[in-house]
């Protein structure tokens, strides 16, 4: 027999936990979603948090550059709308690539800021003014220094994201616990053969990624192997796995849906 009322309380419980992680009222959280609901069905509230503080790094060969992990942040910023600033230790960013996935030079400040770069982020995250804070990182992002830009971000609805650069394979300094919201790895896959459309021009298809969450607070982990961004920085599934039969079994947000409705009734 339910509980009356354990279903509201349930909710209650929640809210509070979120405005102890600094969350507030996590219903009004706004987002951006990716468009895919394979990623947004598994995302808290049906996307990327706004206000928020994400990491993203490299994988594999990539780590120490992590240019698809900054392809990856310009695309989602593409569809944000609005001005960028963009911090990175050297003037290594290359301009043409971010607006080829949808993130012209002209929404794009970019600071050479060398080892100031957390605190350049600190900084831009104080001008509401901005759709996005990026910084290119490759030193040890300390608790206290991550929860700083996750509160800046926070007060200024900007999407913050801290590209992680490490100088080896499977640098431990990737996985300390941060005050982030999300954790992303992106690991370069090989492209598909010739493009369908013309088999017979030799050449690459669209760049294919492994995209891993590696934490998401109030989410699940997952794993999903896409199309890199477009023009317009959308992600996408390859045409050889959209059409798998999905899986039936249903997910952790689904068995506690059906939980609470249970409770209530």
């Amino acid at each position: 027999m339910a509980i009356p009322g354990k279903a509201a309380l349930l909710n209650e419980l929640r809210e509070q936990v979120a405005r102890i992680e600094g969350h507030g009222d996590a219903r009004a959280r706004p987002t951006l979603a990716f468009g895919l609901p394979v990623l947004d069905d598994g995302l808290p509230h049906g996307g990327l948090a706004r206000g928020a503080l994400h990491e993203v790094a490299g994988a594999g060969a990539n780590v120490e550059h992590a240019s698809a992990a900054a392809l990856l942040v310009a695309g989602i910023l593409a569809r944000a709308g609005g001005p960028v600033l963009w911090a990175s230790e050297h003037f290594d960013l290359f301009a043409p690539a971010l607006a080829g996935v949808g993130l012209p030079g002209s929404r794009v400040v970019h600071v050479e800021a060398g080892r100031s770069v957390l605190l350049a982020m600190e900084e831009g995250l104080r001008h509401r003014g901005l759709a996005g804070v990026v910084g290119e990182y490759s030193g040890r992002l300390s608790l206290t220094a991550s929860r700083r830009l996750q509160l800046a971000a926070e007060a200024s609805g900007a999407m913050a994201f801290l590209i992680r650069r490490g100088p080896k394979l499977n640098d431990l300094l990737l996985s300390e616990p941060t005050a982030a919201v999300t954790r992303w790895k992106v690991a370069c896959l090989p492209s598909p053969p010739p493009l369908p459309h013309s088999p017979e021009t030799p050449g690459l298809g669209r760049a294919r990624w492994q995209l891993d969450l590696m934490r998401c607070r109030g989410g699940m982990p997952g794993s999903w192997i896409l199309e890199a961004c477009d023009a317009q920085g959308h992600l996408a599934l390859p045409a050889d796995l959209a059409h798998r039969p999905a899986a039936t079994a249903p997910s952790r947000f689904h068995r506690r849906a059906a939980a609470d409705r249970a409770a209530a009734a």
